[in-house]
């Protein structure tokens, strides 16, 4: 069996999605920054504003590697399986006396 046949297609992100990406980011963290640096209260309670804000641009980050890291686990197991499979048909002789 051919190696290009059974060679699983990689989805790629285009270089607009990744600028689109980043951009996005950047406008979203500048709109939170400005909302929060404007918002009528006391210097504590923006603080307390941006230190969660802070948090949660990190989690958020942590999750999707965790998600990351899970998806790829689960590629290199359906690797080895497939590269199994490919092995035991190719090793197959249905014309073998059992």
């Amino acid at each position: 069996m051919s190696s290009n046949v059974s060679k699983a297609v990689r989805p790629a992100n285009t270089g607009a999605f990744f600028l689109q990406a980043v951009v996005s980011f950047a406008v979203s963290a500048g709109a939170i920054g400005l909302g929060i640096a404007y918002l009528p209260v006391a210097a504590w309670v923006r603080a307390f504003l941006a230190v969660g804000t802070l948090y949660l641009v990190t989690s958020t980050f942590t999750l999707a590697k965790c998600v990351r890291d899970r998806q790829e686990a689960s590629e290199v197991t359906t690797r080895i399986d497939q590269a199994r499979l490919e092995k035991l048909l190719a090793e197959h002789d249905p014309f073998k006396p059992v």
